[in-house]
Parts: C-alpha cells; sequence; structure tokens
C-alpha cells in the first residue's frame, strides 16, 4: 500500500474521513500545534470546511505577527523547507492558505503512515 500525496486540501481532507482517520489527523494538528506553543484547539466536531478556513486563518495571523513562532511551527510539524521556499511570499493570504496546505498534507502523512504500520 502506497502513500499518495492529494492534490488540494478538500481531497486530502475528504480521503481522511473516508478512511476514518479525520479525528486523528485533528488531533495531530492540535498536538504539533501545542509542541510549538502555539495552542489551537480544533475541537472534534470541527467539520472538514471549517479546519480547512480555521488553520489558513491561524497561519496567517502567524506569518502576519508572529513570524519566529511561525517558523518554528513549521519545524515542529516537519514541512519541508524547500516547499516552503517555492511558494510565492507576494500575496499574503494565498501564501498561508498554501503553507495550511503544506502542514495538512504533512500531519496527514503522519496519521497515515501511523494507521498502516
Amino acid at each position: 500500500m502506497n502513500f499518495v500525496t492529494p492534490q488540494s486540501a478538500e481531497l486530502l481532507l475528504s480521503e481522511a474521513e473516508s478512511e476514518n482517520l479525520y479525528l486523528k489527523l485533528i488531533a495531530q494538528l492540535n498536538k504539533d500545534f501545542n509542541l510549538a506553543n502555539e495552542a489551537v484547539d480544533f475541537p472534534m466536531s470541527t467539520t472538514p470546511h471549517e479546519l480547512k478556513v480555521q488553520l489558513h486563518e491561524k497561519i496567517y495571523r502567524l506569518i502576519q505577527y508572529k513570524f519566529a513562532e511561525y517558523l518554528n511551527l513549521l519545524y515542529i510539524i516537519d514541512v519541508p523547507e524547500d516547499q516552503i521556499k517555492k511558494l510565492d511570499g507576494s500575496d499574503l493570504v494565498a501564501l498561508s492558505e498554501q503553507v495550511a496546505f503544506l502542514i495538512l498534507k504533512r500531519e496527514w502523512q503522519k496519521v497515515w503512515f501511523r494507521n498502516k504500520f
């Protein structure tokens, strides 16, 4: 069984739901954000759409107001640096959405592998 990275946040979240791993994804996000001292508490009742929007907003605020904490979060989650460097930083809203997707992808990878192996 091979891991295939979904090409959008919507596909990733629907795959997480279909594999009954969505709640574990939320738990992983909460855990890693708390490890980075950026407390978030995505309730287990959060819908995939709400999760995507709230994560995007959180990343936007971190980039805008707490850049050092943002970098620390990326380090703790283990988002590949080369992927971050490829992003266009000229539009902060678009950048934060793309970073939120990279975070979701990395967290999904962790949850998927832990479930399969």
